[in-house]
């Protein structure tokens, strides 16, 4: 079953072919808090613990039907992730790794449900929290256990890798095996004042 997803203007959409191929987590490390903060959307990312929920997948799975030309990502340093955003309303996308060969895409709770309890009833409970000695607070623990959960995605992430399928990405231009938006890396003065509201 496919889930749609859109930014909050509308200017994005599109879809997520598989709500079965999916892992819904939690990430509660520095990067992802300092992402929110220099988005400038902090409230609307993190939860209360500086949490941010996304719910894995292949990004094969992933397709736009409108706005790519919105599509914008900036990355906090020259290596780091890449984290897509519609420029438009700066709703958070995904997340993806800068090597295409790596078909993993962290898609935003933001864009694909109004709210937690929504986003549970579409892709299931948190079955991974991780880093979450960067939580402001407790946390609670998944139901099962998180080397289990990765069942949900690692091997549709291996095959990907394996069979060329890692092509196949909404994120990336294939021929040229670059971003489809041009990264934008955070200055050093940037980089330091959304850490420095993460601490």
């Amino acid at each position: 079953m496919s889930h749609p997803l859109r930014c909050r203007c509308g200017t994005v959409r599109g879809e997520l072919s598989s709500t079965q191929r999916t892992l819904h987590a939690v990430c509660y490390c520095r990067d992802c808090q300092a992402f929110a903060h220099a988005l400038g959307e902090a409230g609307a990312i993190l939860d209360d613990a500086g949490g941010t929920e996304v719910v894995a997948t292949r990004a094969g799975n992933v397709r736009f039907t409108a706005g790519t030309e919105a599509l914008a990502c900036l990355s906090l340093t020259e290596r780091g992730l890449l984290r897509w955003y519609a420029r438009c309303c700066r709703t958070p996308i995904a997340n993806t790794p800068r090597d295409m060969r790596l078909p993993y895409a962290g898609v935003m709770h933001n864009c694909l449900a109004p709210s937690r309890t929504a986003l549970a009833a579409a892709f299931g409970p948190v079955r991974m929290r991780v880093n979450t000695g960067r939580a402001k607070g407790p946390v609670e623990e998944p139901a099962v256990l998180q080397w289990l959960a990765l069942m949900r995605i690692g091997p549709g992430l291996l095959w990907s890798r394996l069979t060329g399928g890692w092509r196949s990405t909404p994120f990336f231009d294939a021929a040229q095996r670059r971003p489809i938006a041009e990264p934008r890396v955070l200055s050093t003065a940037e980089r330091e004042q959304a850490m420095s509201r993460v601490m």
